[in-house]
């Protein structure tokens, strides 16, 4: 396979808030920081940068004040080739507060964990009026448009987003995927579950399994929920059986796929996957890996799974290809996959560490 050139000419679209990320240097603890490293980052956006500098077409929709760090956050887009040209930048009439979403990462060590503190309420994104967007315009001519549950958790007007962008997605035949991202600072669990229920109906690629209802009596809830008998780390059958309920209740369901983490330090983690697609389930290998950033990992997984689909790989080289992704990704500062070559991915997914020369 040639480097950089998709065999697919897929065009893809994601929808989201981009964000300023500040992080101590050195896993320096916040209280004791004295300078702050800045990058960029949120899930979405971290899907097109992936995906872009793989060599796939790339657009990104948000909306960022337009003021010098919505224009800097823009500049990051367009230097890793992601198409920004719908991005809106917002004035001060149109969204009040005029800010750009900041969050703090705290980075992890050994047995210390990382840690996150977001500051995003009010950021442009929340308080802009998407009715004035034409959306179908916005979506026609792509191919792929991802969504995820984070960006319909931060404001009642990025929800009716997503879910007019769902409707009308689906409506241009494109091929939806959608990750449910669940961040407990912005929702409640159940919060969280009943709108993302609700946009099953229009996915195809469907990244993780939580947070939906899958419920064992759609009649009587006291009943439970089919997904809360299985462990965190699910062994081969029970996963099978989880993602055959999912497509027997939502038959538009193509590929199911989520990652299993195995935490050993804040420092050393294993990931593997499980993904339903074409009638089976498939599990991964099972990788192991130093950390030096986490953030990210899962987007990652996401885009590696997007990609091989985009480019008709087969099933188990699909999944091993997105959890090869994830781990790539935990060896790179900041929040996307900047890994520029397709082959990196499948040497690693091949288990073939040693130097390229």
């Amino acid at each position: 396979m040639e480097q950089n050139l998709p065999v697919t000419n897929q065009k893809f679209i994601t929808v989201g808030e981009i964000m300023l990320r500040l992080t101590p240097p050195n896993y320096e603890k916040i209280r004791m920081a004295t300078g702050f490293e800045a990058s960029y980052g949120g899930s979405e956006a971290n899907i097109a940068l992936a995906l872009a500098n793989l060599g796939v077409d790339s657009t990104f929709f948000t909306v960022v004040p337009n003021n010098s760090l919505g224009k800097s956050a823009v500049r990051m887009l367009r230097s890793n080739d992601v198409h920004c040209t719908p991005i809106i930048r917002s004035t001060p009439e149109e969204t009040p507060t005029h800010r750009l979403g900041t969050y703090y990462l705290e980075t992890g060590y050994g047995i210390r964990s990382s840690k996150v503190i977001y500051d995003r309420k009010q950021s442009a994104i929340t308080e802009y009026d998407f009715s004035k967007v034409d959306l179908r315009a916005l979506l026609e001519g792509y191919d792929w448009l991802h969504l995820s549950g984070i960006t319909p958790a931060l404001a009642p007007n990025c929800q009716q987003l997503v879910l007019d962008c769902l409707r009308i997605g689906r409506e241009l035949g494109m091929t939806i995927s959608f990750d449910g991202n669940f961040r407990s600072a912005l929702w409640s669990w159940e919060e969280a579950r009943d709108f993302c229920t609700l946009c099953l109906p229009y996915i195809d690629v469907l990244l993780g399994i939580e947070p939906y209802h899958l419920w064992k009596d759609e009649n009587d809830h006291s009943k439970g929920d089919w997904k809360d008998d299985i462990p965190f780390q699910p062994n081969y059958e029970q996963q099978d059986e989880i993602f055959r309920l999912f497509v027997e209740r939502y038959p538009n369901l193509k590929c199911i796929a989520r990652h299993v983490r195995y935490a050993y330090s804040g420092s050393e983690n294993s990931l593997k996957a499980f993904m339903w697609y074409q009638g089976h389930t498939f599990e991964s290998k099972l990788f192991t890996f130093n950390i030096l950033d986490r953030v990210g990992g899962g987007d990652a997984f996401a885009s590696g799974l997007i990609y091989a689909m985009m480019n008709g790989y087969r099933p188990m080289d699909m999944l091993n290809f997105a959890v090869a992704s994830s781990a790539i990704k935990h060896t790179l500062h900041g929040d996307a996959n900047i890994t520029d070559d397709a082959h990196t991915i499948l040497n690693l997914m091949n288990m073939n560490c040693d130097i390229k020369r």
